[in-house]
């Protein structure tokens, strides 16, 4: 028996597994990873010395805990394939967004244990955010041991399921808005005359620090931000420009249509 199996071996599902690897939760021996792609598989094997397989039924048949790490699109056929040899005891776990506990618990025989998920692909570096959230069979001991997997590769909140859309657009989805906002901070960089590689560097740097700052004191975004914001200095000229073009009002138009498209899926 394996302890993880994780279905689907894209950017998340091979986040998921690295983190958890790499923070030393499980042993290589306990994971398993399955993929349509015989290719895909051979080569996750080789890359985190792990089983692989093309399998899923074999795979979540012989697991403790199931990941379901594939697009939403692909979830009814995936879940067909595997719902007659899901144990009572395992836990199946989705990471996709607009699957509710209601619709996945349709999927599988009466008393099946479901958790929601909605991890980010910070994950890979330990600083992952999970979203979590359970249907009924769920224990309080199951629930504490999924979160302390997902602990392993960054923070865990547990949620109550009607927040989980909020989740995808202000977690799940916003590594791509950094990056944006990153790459637009070294195109300036560089327009300045930085070459490129420190103008990232730099960038990422205060990108990271200042999240990190905020998480570790307890400082709200607005106490840092006066804070570096002298009077009449060149921090608030910067701020007076963003507010100008609607910087603020672009990123919450953003996450408003991520959650209205998380929610339509």
């Amino acid at each position: 028996m394996k302890e993880l199996c994780v279905i689907g071996s894209g950017n998340m599902g091979k986040a998921i597994v690295k983190g958890i690897l790499k923070a030393g939760l499980l042993e290589t021996s306990q994971v398993i990873v399955t993929d349509i792609n015989e290719e895909k598989v051979k080569r996750i094997e080789k890359e985190l010395s792990i089983s692989g397989s093309c399998d899923n039924q074999k795979a979540a048949a012989e697991s403790h805990i199931v990941i379901l790490a594939v697009k939403p699109q692909f979830y009814k056929g995936i879940i067909k394939s595997i719902q007659n040899v899901i144990k009572p005891e395992t836990i199946i776990v989705s990471i996709a967004p607009g699957e509710t506990l209601e619709k996945l618990k349709r999927g599988f025989k009466e008393g099946a244990k479901i958790i929601r998920a909605m991890p980010n692909t910070p994950a890979m570096v330990l600083e992952g955010m999970t979203a979590l959230c359970g249907n009924s069979n769920v224990t309080k001991i199951e629930m504490e041991h999924i979160k302390k997997l997902f602990n392993g590769f960054g923070r865990v909140e547990e949620v109550p399921e009607y927040m989980m859309n909020s989740v995808v657009g202000i977690s799940g989805s916003s590594p791509a808005y950094v990056c944006l906002l990153i790459e637009a901070m070294a195109d300036a960089a560089v327009k300045e005359g930085m070459n490129r590689q420190q103008a990232y560097t730099f960038s990422e740097q205060a990108v990271m620090g200042s999240a990190k700052l905020l998480l570790e004191t307890g400082m709200s975004p607005s106490e840092l931000k006066d804070m570096v914001c002298s009077p009449g200095g060149t921090s608030i000229e910067a701020v007076s420009v963003l507010e100008e073009k609607g910087f603020r009002g672009s990123v919450i138009k953003a996450v408003e249509a991520c959650v209205k498209k998380s929610m339509e899926l």
